[in-house]
């Protein structure tokens, strides 16, 4: 049974007669992870900003975040067919009610569903709807079937939406050559933004760092690997344990922080390629900076992102990067920020670690690099100046021509 319910108010309060917004996630991990900073922002602006996903109202970071909060009884997986029974007459009365401006969408169910439930009000002009594609389910490698059957979901739910942003240059080509929206309404915005003062090498105390090696049984000069992101399959971690089962550095260790359905089973592996002593599993961790600056290279070795978060936070924290060469990330680690491989190639993966740990200079200079570019193109204050743009455009209810989502001057910050 779906339940549709509010939250305590959060400590944003009253919001007095500002534009309503409403964010929209299938999971509530999704707004605590990425949407937070977003919320505050426009609630300081005067704005009115509640949030619907699972269970969110069980998250207390996002009730003081959230003027309110409303649970949706759906789930992550695209072919439960509950996300399509009562969610989308829930959703519709919610927004009826409430009367949000704009309500703006992120994941794939959530997208899917509440821009099919709110299309009638759309119609009508009573809401702006604005999707956040964090990575097409359809991409370069992907399966023909598959491809085509996202694809097509894609097409039928544009026609339900005012503007679709996208993260990466792949996903916007796509975008365009589909047809998913009018061209006119696809907008480019480098990610979510990371926040470069927080995730920023000063910010990280040297004793935390001795610290944290320290509990891993870490001499001063051992090199740390670190892989940060939930145990599924499409992250490939088995790639990383065989990887760095065959580096000759046995001094070295290997740390993967995160949760996951995989977990055991990478556990298992670790044993049998007889490098459990050297690969610790932190589970999840609210020390990411630490991690990253204890660490020789983070390693991202997916099968499919949008616009990874653990590259950029690492770039932001000064610590190069090891990706595979996937949408995304060969626009994080482009300029020489980092190195790529082919997904899967697990030769190519243990030379790059290699290259890492025989060329330090060379790669604290990447480092460096990386730092310099999410300072100027990925920081959380230009994604929050180019939201700004798009939401004024979306409450005057014009499409601009060309639609780059340009920084508006900080005259225009409050809409």
């Amino acid at each position: 049974m779906l339940t549709l319910e509010t939250a305590r108010n959060g400590r944003n309060g009253a919001t007095g007669q500002g534009p309503r917004l409403l964010m929209v996630s299938t999971v509530a991990c999704t707004l605590r992870g990425f949407l937070l900073p977003f919320a505050r922002h426009f609630a300081a602006h005067g704005w009115h900003v509640d949030a619907a996903a699972q269970d969110v109202t069980s998250a207390p970071d996002c009730a003081t975040a959230f003027h309110r909060l409303w649970d949706v009884d759906w789930t992550r997986n695209p072919l439960d067919v509950r996300n399509l029974g009562r969610a989308p007459r829930a959703l519709r009365a919610l927004v009826e009610r409430e009367r949000y401006d704009i309500v703006h969408v992120h994941t794939p169910v959530a997208a899917f569903v509440t821009r099919y439930a709110l299309r009638d009000l759309r119609r009508r002009g009573d809401v702006k709807v604005i999707y956040t594609a964090h990575g097409f389910h359809f991409h370069r490698g992907g399966g023909a079937l598959r491809n085509l059957a996202f694809r097509t979901l894609e097409r039928l739910a544009g026609r339900w939406t005012d503007y679709l942003v996208v993260i990466n240059r792949e996903d916007e080509e796509a975008a365009r050559r589909h047809r998913i929206v009018p061209p006119e309404r696809v907008c480019y915005m480098p990610g979510i933004g990371v926040d470069t003062d927080l995730y920023s090498p000063d910010r990280v105390a040297a004793a935390d760092v001795a610290r944290f090696r320290a509990s891993l049984g870490l001499s001063p000069g051992a090199p740390l690997f670190l892989v940060v992101g939930e145990f599924i399959p499409r992250k490939r971690h088995a790639d990383v344990l065989r990887a760095f089962a065959r580096l000759a550095r046995t001094e070295a260790h290997l740390a993967l922080a995160g949760e996951g359905p995989l977990l055991e089973a990478l556990r298992r592996l670790a044993a049998e390629l007889g490098a459990a002593a050297r690969v610790h599993f932190l589970g999840q961790r609210r020390d990411v900076p630490v991690l990253v600056r204890s660490s020789a290279a983070v390693l991202l070795v997916s099968q499919q992102e949008g616009l990874p978060r653990s590259i950029m936070e690492a770039l932001s924290l000064g610590v190069p990067a090891i990706g595979t060469d996937i949408r995304g990330t060969r626009e994080l680690l482009a300029e020489e920020s980092g190195l790529l491989v082919p997904v899967g190639d697990t030769d190519r993966l243990a030379r790059a670690m290699c290259w890492v740990l025989e060329h330090r200079w060379e790669a604290e200079d990447m480092g460096r690099r990386g730092r310099l570019r999410m300072r100027q193109q990925f920081s959380q204050e230009t994604i929050l100046r180019l939201h700004e743009a798009l939401y004024g455009r979306a409450l005057a209810g014009r499409a601009v021509a060309g639609a780059p989502c340009r920084a508006p001057n900080r005259a225009r910050a409050s809409l």
